[in-house]
């Protein structure tokens, strides 16, 4: 599904790693599978209302989505220690696209000037809500958006070392989680530490206590994290879902070190592989696809009809949105930080 605007130090080299980040195609697996539980959990009805299981997939997603984003994030600063080269990827990346939805969108429904600001500066999530039906799936960017800030901010003045505090503030917003009820929410500082526990888990796999964490989670099942994260995501296991992000965790964890598995075969597949690459576009342009117009009518005409045709519209949309308007804007990214990334 899925950026810092903190200045660079000035008169500062670049820190240059020893090490190069792994490649690790697994990851990639779990993000096209998290954005078709988001998908099937705007788009699909997912059985009876009274289940609430459409909410449970969404739950489900955006675990795994958060998850994905704070490991990659922070091994990307782990491995380049360039915050300069980090935020111009960063603002490339995400910003283009979504910034050309919200002209696009609140430019044709009239929206006010608090609105239009809490859209284009990413706190659209924070109270008072200005979210709208067209835009209600933005408020996970603006929670990446809120973190990516942060975490810029924390390694700039502590370096490397300061995103040992990463699992400390992880833990944190857990704790607040619980004292507060907060089973699951669009507030940053309520949802926050599913990015964190995937920052955390970047931190371990990659750290000293390596070998560590690959002994231990190379002897764990991935199904026991997967069932306990599905567990996580129903509301009648409420306790639970403060435990969610450390089962996301732990469940792409577990994956990274079972090595010639049928994981490695489903996770690693051409399909997936695709998905992942249109995932950011897929969650940016299917919003006006299961909103207003799209959700009226009757049964038949909506299921059978609507939504497919949003269906193909969604996937079209965001396969040209990434291969050339995503495209241009990442290799403008690399050329803009290329002098700082030598």
């Amino acid at each position: 599904m899925s950026v810092i605007s903190t200045p660079p130090p000035t008169h500062q080299a670049p820190v240059e790693s020893s090490h190069r980040m792994p490649r690790l195609p697994v990851l990639n697996g779990w993000r096209g599978i998290s954005i078709v539980a988001v998908l099937m959990a705007h788009m699909l009805p997912l059985g009876p209302k009274a289940l609430q299981l459409n909410f449970a997939c969404g739950l489900f997603g955006m675990a795994i989505f958060f998850t994905l984003s704070g490991f990659l994030i922070t091994s990307t600063l782990y491995f380049s220690a360039n915050v300069r080269t980090f935020a111009i990827h960063r603002l490339c990346r995400i910003v283009p696209v979504a910034w050309v939805y919200i002209i696009l969108i609140l430019g044709v429904v009239g929206a006010t000037i608090p609105v239009w600001l809490a859209h284009l500066f990413f706190y659209a999530n924070t109270p008072p809500i200005r979210l709208i039906d067209y835009t209600s799936a933005l408020w996970s960017l603006c929670v990446e958006m809120q973190f990516y800030f942060f975490i810029g901010v924390l390694f700039l003045l502590l370096r490397k070392k300061g995103l040992w505090l990463l699992p400390v503030f992880c833990v944190a917003v857990t704790l607040n989680r619980i004292f507060a009820g907060e089973t699951a929410s669009i507030y940053t500082l309520y949802r926050v530490d599913e990015i964190l526990s995937g920052a955390s888990l970047a931190i371990f796999f990659h750290g000293s206590f390596s070998s560590h964490l690959k002994k231990a989670l190379s002897k764990i099942s991935p199904l026991i994290p997967l069932f306990l994260l599905c567990i996580s995501c129903y509301h009648l296991f409420s306790w639970t879902n403060y435990l969610r992000p450390y089962f996301a965790a732990l469940l792409v964890g577990t994956t990274l070190y079972h090595k010639n598995t049928y994981w490695n075969f489903v996770l690693e597949s051409a399909p997936l592989a695709y998905l992942a690459t249109v995932s950011y576009a897929l969650y940016v342009w299917h919003q006006p696809f299961h909103a207003g117009w799209w959700n009226e009518g009757g049964k038949l005409t909506e299921y059978l009809l609507k939504r497919p045709i949003g269906f193909i519209l969604t996937f079209a949309i965001a396969h040209f949105s990434t291969f050339y308007l995503e495209r241009y804007w990442i290799n403008l990214g690399k050329r803009l930080s290329a002098p700082y990334s030598k």
